[in-house]
This record gives C-alpha cells, sequence and structure tokens, in this order.
C-alpha cells in the first residue's frame, strides 16, 4: 500500500499562497482577511477554527473571529453577516458548521455575499460549478483535486466512484470529476445503494465521505485502487492521552498488504481542506484587488 500523505501538498500549497500575498501586498493592496463565524463549543469545530487562525498567522493573512453560544438568536447570526458583506475589510466569510437545531442553515449559507463565499456553498456558486464557469470550489472537494494531481494520478477516463451525497462533499466531487479536463466517468453511491461492492470493485478512484467507519475495505476494492478517505470519526480507546482516536471512513488495516494507494486519517484530506480555504481566501482578495 502507498500511503497518499498531504502534508507536502499542503506545503508545496501554502508556499505558493504566500509567495502572492506577499507580492499582493507589495503592489500596495491590503492583505488577504477571512471572518470566522462559530456558533457554540463543540470541540471539533473550536479545533476547525483554530486551524484556519494558525493557516491565516502563518500566510500572512488577517483573520477576524466571531463566537456565540449555542443559544444564540438567528437574527443575530443574520445581522453579522449582513454586517461583514459590507465591510470593506473582509474578503472572505465562513460560517462554522454544523449550527444549533434552531437556526436554519441554507437560510444563513444564502445570506453570505457570494463574492464572500469561499466554502462555495450559496447557490450562485453551486450553480456557477453545475454550468463549469468561475467560482468559489467547495474547500475539500477541491483539495482532492489537489491531492491527485500532486500524485500524478490520471482521472481522464478513469472510473470515479464517489460514496456519500452530501451537498459539503459528495455532490460538488462528483460535479468536479465530470468537468472537462479532469474527465472521470462518475458513480454517486448512497445508503439506498444496492450491493456497493459491485462499483467499487471495478473502480480506479474511489472516494468516501460517509461518516461512518469501515464504509470500505479491502475486499471492496481492486488491488491497485486509489482511495481518498474524507471521513473523519471518533472512536473511544483508553489506551489514548484523550481517551479516542481518529478514524478515516476506509478500513484502513485492511489495505497495507495491497497495492492501493490511500489518503490516510489524520494526515490526510482533512489538511487539504483547510488549505484550500486559505486559497479561496487569497482568490477573494485578488478578485477584491485593493
Amino acid at each position: 500500500m502507498e500511503r497518499l500523505g498531504c502534508k507536502k501538498v499542503r506545503e508545496q500549497i501554502e508556499n505558493n499562497l504566500k509567495k502572492r500575498c506577499e507580492l499582493f501586498v507589495s503592489k500596495g493592496n491590503r492583505a488577504p482577511s477571512l471572518a470566522v463565524i462559530l456558533v457554540g463549543h463543540d470541540p471539533a469545530s473550536e479545533t476547525y477554527v483554530n486551524n484556519k487562525r494558525e493557516a491565516c498567522e502563518r500566510l500572512g493573512f488577517l483573520h477576524f473571529d466571531y463566537r456565540f453560544d449555542e443559544d444564540v438568536k438567528e437574527e443575530e447570526i443574520l445581522e453579522l453577516i449582513m454586517e461583514l458583506n459590507g465591510r470593506s475589510d473582509v474578503d472572505a466569510i465562513l460560517v462554522q458548521l454544523p449550527l444549533p437545531s434552531h437556526i436554519d442553515e441554507r437560510k444563513i449559507i444564502n445570506s453570505i455575499s457570494e463574492k464572500k463565499d469561499v466554502d462555495g456553498f450559496s447557490p450562485y456558486n453551486v450553480g456557477r460549478l453545475m454550468l463549469g464557469e468561475e467560482c468559489f470550489i467547495p474547500c475539500t472537494p477541491k483539495g482532492i483535486l489537489e491531492i491527485l494531481r500532486y500524485y500524478d494520478i490520471p482521472t481522464a477516463g478513469k472510473k470515479a466512484v464517489v460514496i456519500g451525497r452530501s451537498n459539503i462533499v459528495g455532490k460538488p466531487m462528483a460535479l468536479l470529476l465530470m468537468q472537462k479536463g479532469i474527465d472521470a466517468t462518475v458513480s454517486v453511491l448512497n445508503t439506498k445503494t444496492r450491493d456497493i461492492s459491485s462499483y467499487t470493485r471495478d473502480a480506479d478512484i474511489i472516494i468516501v465521505a460517509t461518516g461512518a467507519p469501515g464504509t470500505l475495505d479491502s475486499s471492496m476494492c481492486r488491488d491497485d485502487a486509489v482511495i481518498i478517505d474524507v471521513g473523519v470519526n471518533r472512536i473511544s480507546d483508553s489506551s489514548r492521552e484523550k481517551g479516542y482516536r481518529l478514524v478515516g471512513d476506509v478500513d484502513y488495516e485492511s489495505f497495507k498488504s495491497t497495492s492501493a494507494r490511500l489518503t490516510p486519517v489524520p494526515g490526510g484530506v482533512g489538511l487539504m481542506t483547510v488549505t484550500m480555504l486559505m486559497e479561496n481566501t487569497m482568490l477573494a482578495a485578488e478578485r477584491r484587488g485593493n
């Protein structure tokens, strides 16, 4: 098995972004800026927000944090987003998901200006992605494409299977793989799909984004398949200091005696998601241009 680690991929992209930022600022422009809204105190969300702030600091970006208790009213979040939409010192807005059940997630996402929607979740950006036009591409699928490019994994004419149909990963991933210039033949599976193995055994590339450990094992794949594991799941483990360990959606151990190429968890796709957010923030600043 070949481990498709993403630290080097991230480093290469961040080095390029840092140079782009320095050149941008040297021309008299303000540094790129990202505003992040966090509701509640979910540990995983706290970690993601901290990772985004650290990435901004590494790259020389400006960063604004807005934190609310879980019982915050939806109107307060909408008012803040309207303010941020109009602020000239904010290039990019991200609302950390998931949100508490009393807040309409879709309404919040739709309220973000398409020019600052660096998550790529607004109807404007989703529609342009569907049409193959310039847009902010959702960060995780965009990062997966960068992994494939870095490791010289061909996509043209290849059979790709996406397991999962979320708006964040599955659907945009399938759209990207179908785009001209990528040219994969794509199947999208879901929890109602019968006999998943009948699709995965014939696939060149498999992207697993179900949020369920053990979704895929080596018996379900060709020996030389490329497997991108998007899942990040906490499993209780009393032997660890934190009392848990992180695993993906793929049974990693089952592939060790195969010729498969596989992203690890941790150290895989998760690193790329934050990096692509930084790239989208850089793009938003460059489109602003002053």
